[in-house]
């Protein structure tokens, strides 16, 4: 018994040592990823002069607040670039929620012929570059007269086919007996889809939610291309006004950056909940 004993130490001690030096590779990985925004974070309360100091000093010795209230105030504020922003991140936040989650259940829970070379086929449009899509796209708009409008922007956000991916992969793995179960009582797939599958699928909406948000609140190109007027610019093409004729004020564009990372921050903590019961529900389960 003895020997069985030191036999499960010795087993033991190596997986310990092997956890260990996991855990210090992640923090060094996390640290390293967290440095620029630490330095994004000091630079916005320097001086012009201490932006390119080395060494860097990441405290600064006055905290400046001028770049911060030129963000929010003056001619060139960023209120109008953030209200745009919100507007168009949180409604196509919210049509590509739904309506990948209601493409995915007829994917996932509805038979028909051809259902999965259909999928396959809407799953390998992944592969397309987006960029190859902006001279139709751009025909496309300007015929259905929404070029240089933010409906430019929401209409083909709320299709995502990641999203669909997504939300199926997860409908799968809801057992069958629950919907044959609803069947069975008398409700059709809408009842089912509103009143059983999508409070079922809560993490996997947060997850999508915050993910998709993401994406277009930091969507960059698509701006640049359909959108004309300034007073219609989101927060990424607001950042250019820092770009000089002769310099960048790299103190400006920095502290608007660091104030356009906080909706994702919300956004974030907001789903975290369901994001984590997602996770420790799918532990249970294994």
């Amino acid at each position: 018994m003895k020997a069985d004993l030191g036999q499960k130490q010795s087993i033991a001690a190596p997986l310990e040592w092997k956890k260990l030096v996991t855990t210090l590779i992640m923090l060094f990985l996390g640290v390293v990823m967290v440095i620029p925004f630490l330095w994004m974070i000091s630079t916005s309360f320097k001086t012009q002069a201490e932006v390119f100091q080395y060494p860097i000093q990441w405290i600064p010795e006055t905290f400046n607040w001028a770049h911060h209230v030129k963000v929010w105030t003056g001619s060139n504020s960023f209120v109008q670039y953030y209200v745009n922003s919100l507007k168009i991140s949180i409604i196509s936040t919210v049509g590509a929620t739904f309506l990948s989650a209601f493409a995915a259940y007829g994917f996932a829970r509805i038979p028909f012929k051809g259902r999965n070379m259909l999928f396959m086929v809407y799953l390998s449009m992944m592969m397309v570059p987006p960029q190859v899509l902006f001279v139709p796209k751009f025909l496309m708009f300007d015929w259905a007269g929404i070029y240089n409008t933010h409906w430019a922007l929401i209409l083909p956000g709320m299709f995502t086919i990641f999203g669909v991916f997504m939300m199926r992969q997860f409908f799968l793995s809801v057992p069958y007996e629950i919907t044959e179960a609803a069947f069975i009582d008398g409700a059709g797939h809408l009842r089912i889809f509103f009143k059983l599958i999508l409070p079922l699928a809560k993490p996997a909406l947060a997850t999508l939610a915050v993910i998709d948000f993401s994406w277009h609140w930091n969507d960059y190109e698509n701006a640049l291309v359909f959108l004309i007027d300034r007073n219609l610019y989101t927060v990424p093409l607001g950042l250019q006004n820092f770009i000089l004729e002769n310099s960048v004020d790299y103190n400006g564009m920095m502290a608007a950056a660091t104030a356009g990372i906080i909706p994702m921050i919300i956004v974030f903590l907001l789903g975290q909940r369901y994001i984590v019961q997602g996770i420790s529900n799918s532990a249970v389960k294994g």
